[in-house]
């Protein structure tokens, strides 16, 4: 496994890697890696000739209030979790090598981030934008790997990728959920014991919500309370949305309209704090189809 430091170093060893026209798979991730990485890091692997993993935390994506400071990092860890699912390639940049002066050029996709997400983190998706755009000129991946728990983000990645012509394959990848079904999260961390046991209420709404979502007569904004009063019973949650909206459009669906029948794909999102920590988790929803396990 080569570990590059630069982006010299990077395209020197990628260069050298790919002749013959062999394909190269893309993880990017800002570290601190747990088994939802590991699944991306293995498709990665098994889908192509030459995978490369990225470890960036991006200052740009971070809000004022948010946690970049205090975000985990383990450096040693996630180099030995790489080395295990045979990543050839890992990307360890200082932030004066992704930022060597004050970035002038902004990635920002209208439509796509005024809600979720960016309505309460203002900025955060030109700041994803803006990263992933400068990975994939550096990379240059055939196909790049995203876990759909940040669904929303990977709407705006493959909006950008279709805007600006990336010739690049988005590959979304399913949730990796702990046996008791809370989404693996590196922010998971902070929990303690109490907020640990009460975070599993957001997978036990969303797979109620699976199940309400072909009732007769149910309308998205009674499906909405539901989920919202089965989080309010943890002690410790602290909603700052629950959402449902067209996927992957992100486009709302109004309150009173049926459920039922309805044939597009919809998405229900969640957005939580257990004390300082916070949580989001989601599920893909065809209510004319049953449900989209991702």
């Amino acid at each position: 496994m080569i570990v590059c430091r630069t982006k010299e170093e990077l395209k020197k060893n990628l260069n050298h890697l790919r002749e013959n026209g062999k394909s190269v798979g893309f993880v990017p991730t800002m570290g601190y890696l747990h088994e939802g990485h590991g699944s991306l890091l293995r498709l990665a692997k098994e889908a192509n000739d030459i995978s490369v993993l990225s470890i960036y935390v991006n200052p740009m994506q971070f809000g004022p209030n948010e946690d970049l400071d205090r975000y985990p990092r383990d450096e040693a860890r996630d180099l030995a979790l790489a080395e295990t699912n045979g990543i050839d390639i890992v990307f360890l940049p200082t932030n004066e090598e992704m930022y060597p002066s004050k970035p002038l050029t902004a990635v920002m996709v209208s439509g796509l981030t005024s809600q979720l997400c960016g309505a309460t983190r203002p900025g955060h998706f030109d700041g994803v934008g803006l990263v992933v755009s400068k990975l994939f000129n550096l990379v240059k991946p055939d196909r790049a790997y995203f876990g759909m728990k940040d669904a929303q983000q990977v709407a705006v990645i493959e909006q950008i990728v279709n805007d600006l012509n990336y010739d690049v394959e988005i590959v979304p990848c399913k949730i990796i959920r702990e046996p008791d079904g809370l989404a693996l999260s590196s922010r998971n961390v902070y929990l303690n014991a109490e907020q640990r046991a009460q975070a599993v209420v957001l997978s036990q709404s969303l797979h109620l919500a699976d199940e309400w979502i072909h009732e007769a007569g149910l309308s998205a904004g009674a499906l909405l309370d539901r989920v919202r009063s089965i989080i309010s019973k943890a002690k410790e949650a602290t909603i700052e949305y629950v959402e449902l909206l067209h996927y992957p459009s992100l486009q709302p669906i109004i309150e009173d309209e049926l459920l039922n029948g309805m044939e597009s794909q919809i998405i229900l999102a969640l957005a939580v704090k257990f004390g300082t920590t916070r949580l989001i988790d989601n599920s893909l929803l065809s209510p004319s189809g049953g449900v989209q396990h991702v």
